[in-house]
C-alpha cells in the first residue's frame, strides 16, 4: 500500500500564517501537523511508501521537511505544478498525478494534510482489510446543524455507502465524511476514468460519490475526533487541546 498526503491548498482562510508557510507545516503541540499524520501512517506495516503531493509554491518547503525528518518509511514529494487556486489541479486531479507520477499499482490511503484525527489508523486499515472493498471513514454527529456542513454519508445496514451528499439542507443521516479513504488496487485504475469523463477534480468526497455507484464502497465508524484545520477558530482549538 502506498500512502498519499494531499497539501497542495492555499489555505487563503488562515492567512497571515499560511502566506509564506503551507498550513501542514504550522505547529501544533511543538510540531508540525503533518507529523502527526506521517506517524499513523508509520503504525501499519503494509505502507511502504509515503507520497506528499503540494502545488509548486510550497513544495521546496515539504523538501526541506522531508530531508530534515528521520522516518522509518521513505517520503516522496510531488510538485503538481500549479501555483494558485486558479489553476489547482483540486484534490482528485492530484491524487491522479500521484497515481501517474509515482507509478503506482498498488492499493493507496488518502489523507488531507490538515486534518488532525485521535482514532486509531490502524483499526481503520484492519477494517478495510476485512472488508477488501474500499472505505471512507465518518463520525457520527449529534449536532444536526454542524452536520450540515459536511459531506453527510448515507448507509445501509451492512455499513454500505448508498448515498453521499456534500452539505445538504436536510441531512439524511447523523454521519459525516472525513478525508481519509484507502481505496484497492483495482480502484486505483478508476481515478483516470472519472477524470476523463469530466467530472470534478476538487473535493475527494465527489470520487465517493461517483463510486459507490459501480461498487461497494463501505464507511468505517471513527472512534474518536477528526479536527480539519481550515479557519484561525479550529486551529486556536486544536492549539488549546495539543498545545502551541
Amino acid at each position: 500500500m502506498k500512502a498519499i498526503i494531499l497539501v497542495a491548498g492555499y489555505a487563503t482562510r488562515l492567512y497571515p500564517l499560511t502566506k509564506d508557510t503551507p498550513k501542514p507545516l504550522l505547529k501544533v503541540g511543538g510540531k508540525p501537523i503533518i507529523d502527526y499524520i506521517v506517524e499513523e501512517i508509520n503504525t501499519i506495516d503494509a505502507v511502504d511508501k509515503i507520497y506528499v503531493i503540494s502545488n509548486h509554491k510550497f513544495a521546496e518547503h515539504f523538501r526541506l521537511w522531508a530531508e530534515k525528518k528521520v522516518n522509518p518509511k521513505p517520503i516522496a514529494v510531488i510538485d503538481d505544478g500549479t501555483d494558485s487556486d486558479e489553476n489547482k489541479r483540486g484534490a482528485i486531479g492530484d491524487i491522479q498525478y500521484t497515481i501517474e507520477q509515482g507509478n503506482i499499482d498498488d492499493d493507496i490511503m488518502v489523507i488531507a494534510g490538515d486534518n488532525l484525527f485521535t482514532y486509531s489508523l490502524k483499526e481503520y486499515y484492519d477494517f478495510y482489510k476485512a472488508k477488501n472493498a474500499d472505505c471512507v471513514c465518518v463520525k457520527q454527529f449529534d449536532d444536526k446543524e454542524m452536520i450540515k456542513q459536511l459531506g453527510v454519508v448515507l448507509l445501509d445496514e451492512k455499513g454500505k455507502v448508498i448515498d453521499l451528499e456534500e452539505k445538504p439542507a436536510k441531512p439524511k443521516s447523523d454521519k459525516a465524511a472525513f478525508a481519509t479513504y484507502m481505496y484497492t488496487r483495482d480502484t486505483v485504475k478508476m481515478f483516470g476514468d472519472y477524470i476523463a469523463e469530466g467530472n470534478s477534480p476538487d473535493a475527494p468526497g465527489y470520487f465517493i460519490q461517483w463510486l459507490h455507484k459501480k461498487k461497494d464502497v463501505y464507511a468505517y465508524v471513527m472512534n474518536g475526533e477528526c479536527y480539519d484545520i481550515g479557519t484561525h477558530k479550529a486551529l486556536d482549538e486544536v492549539r488549546s487541546i495539543y498545545g502551541e
